[in-house]
This record gives structure tokens, sequence and C-alpha cells, in this order.
């Protein structure tokens, strides 16, 4: 078994992070609270950066060649463009 850091679940955050928002924007919180709740999202808003940038080095090693410089390929024109 590895011993890896978790991940943050990127989904759950941003939905964590999309409803602290809406409970923010109602403006029903007293000062204190709005606090608080901005500290939790800056907290979140970190937890998907972290993600986002986790999902990034993985996508890069994913495109790596062998010799350790970038496989480049241009996009597949499928075409299902109408234009």
């Amino acid at each position: 078994m590895t011993d890896t850091p978790k991940t943050p679940d990127f989904e759950q955050a941003l939905e964590a992070l999309e409803a602290l928002v809406e409970r923010m924007e109602e403006g029903d919180l007293s000062l204190e609270e709005s606090l608080s709740a901005f500290e939790q999202g800056v907290r979140l808003t970190q937890d998907c950066q972290l993600a986002l940038g986790e999902a990034q080095q993985r996508v890069q090693v994913l495109l790596m060649q062998q010799d350790g410089t970038p496989r480049l390929a241009p996009f597949a024109d499928t075409g299902d463009s109408q234009g």
C-alpha cells in the first residue's frame, strides 16, 4: 500500500464553495459568521487549486516521452464542426 497524500476531492470542494458563496450572498450572516465563512472559502479555494495543480502534473507526466521531452500532437479533426 502506497502512502500518498490525499488529493482533495475537487468536485466536493467546489460544491461546498458554491454553497458557501450562496449563503454569504444572502446577507443574513453576522460579521463573525461572515469572517468564518470567508476563512472557510479561502481554504476550499486552496483545496481546489491544489487538486487542479495535481491534475495538471499528472497530465504532464502522461504526455512526456521516455526521453523526457514533451509529446506534442495536433488535435484530430473529428469532422463534427459545421462551418
